[in-house]
C-alpha cells in the first residue's frame, strides 16, 4: 500500500479525533477536530448509523496504525510479532510500536509530529549509542542513548519542537537533557503508562486481525 500524501487533518475528521498529526497546529484553533470539522465525503450526516463490529474493530485500527503513521504491511507485521510474544497481544504492540526510533524521537520532543520525526531520522540527524541510524522501524532498547547529532544541533525545527519539554517534559520512560540534546530510553513502557492513547481499545485490533 502506497504512503497516503494527502491533507493529514482529512484523516483526523476521518477518525474523530486527534491524532497529533500536525504537531503545533493540532493544538490550535486551527484544528479540524477544534473547528468540529464533519468527517470528509459528501454528506457524511447521511452515513451516521450504527456501525458494524468489523466497521468498530476497523476504525481502531487505522486510529492507531495513522497515528505511529505506519504503513499497512508494517503495521500488520508488528500485530503478528506481538501475537507471537509471550503475554497480552495488544499491549505487546503497544510496546514494540513505542519502540520504534521515529517515534522515541518525537517522544523525547526532537521534532513536533511523528512525521517530522520520520524526516529527521532518515536524513541522518539522528544517532543511537553514538552510531547514526537513519531507520525509523529501528528497535529502541532500555539504556539505549538517542542524541542529536553534533551537526544537527542547530536545526531550527529541533530547536522549536524542544520547546514542548519546557511545557510538559517527557514521558516517564524516557530522560532528556535538552541542553545536549541527548535523550536515554529507560525501559519498554506498559500499556498503562500510555496516557496519550489511553481511549484506543486495542482488543478490537486483536479481533480485527484474528477474523
Amino acid at each position: 500500500m502506497a504512503r497516503y500524501t494527502g491533507p493529514v487533518c482529512r484523516l483526523c475528521r476521518t477518525e474523530g479525533k486527534k491524532l497529533m498529526l500536525k504537531g503545533e497546529r493540532c493544538k490550535s484553533d486551527k484544528c479540524a477536530i477544534n473547528k468540529k470539522r464533519p468527517a470528509p465525503g459528501k454528506d457524511p450526516k447521511g452515513r451516521i448509523g450504527k456501525r458494524s463490529d468489523y466497521g468498530t474493530q476497523l476504525r481502531e485500527k487505522q486510529k492507531l496504525r495513522r497515528t505511529y503513521g505506519m504503513q499497512e504491511k508494517q503495521f500488520r507485521f508488528f500485530f503478528q510479532r506481538a501475537l507471537r510474544m509471550a503475554g497480552i497481544t495488544g499491549e505487546n504492540l503497544f510496546s514494540f510500536l513505542e519502540r520504534r526510533l521515529d517515534n522515541v524521537v518525537y517522544r523525547l520532543r526532537f521534532a513536533a509530529s511523528r512525521s517530522q520525526a520520520r524526516q529527521i531520522v532518515l536524513h541522518g540527524h539522528v544517532q543511537v549509542n553514538g552510531k547514526k541510524v537513519n531507520i525509523p522501524s529501528y528497535f529502541v532498547k532500555p539504556e539505549d542513548v538517542i542524541e542529536i547529532r553534533e551537526g544537527s544541533r542547530n536545526m531550527v525545527i529541533i530547536k522549536e519542537a524542544l520547546k514542548e519539554f519546557g511545557k510538559s517534559g517527557v514521558m516517564p520512560w524516557l530522560q532528556l537533557d535538552p541542553d545536549t540534546m541527548k535523550g536515554t530510553f529507560l525501559a519498554v513502557p506498559r500499556r498503562s503508562d500510555i496516557k496519550d492513547l489511553a481511549d484506543i481499545r486495542e482488543q478490537m485490533i486483536v479481533e480485527f486481525y484474528s477474523k
